[in-house]
């Protein structure tokens, strides 16, 4: 698995882990989904993605995106 599939696998884990606390819990928990969703199209622009840093100390191995 490259760095790339590792963060938007992330990003998609965590915007499912809002809603469904949302649902459960309460819509504050939306607010998560709106920083992993503002955070991707940062990313998108600048190339800094937090998640692919800690990704990439673990070990993984980068791919075309973030490198």
């Amino acid at each position: 698995m490259t760095l790339d599939q590792s963060v938007m696998r992330f990003a998609g884990f965590v915007i499912l882990l809002s809603l469904a606390l949302a649902t459960i819990f309460s819509p504050y928990w939306l607010w998560l989904a709106a920083f992993a969703g503002a955070n991707l199209i940062q990313a998108s622009f600048t190339g800094f993605c937090p998640a692919a840093m800690v990704f990439k100390r673990l070990g993984v191995k980068a791919g075309c995106a973030f490198q």
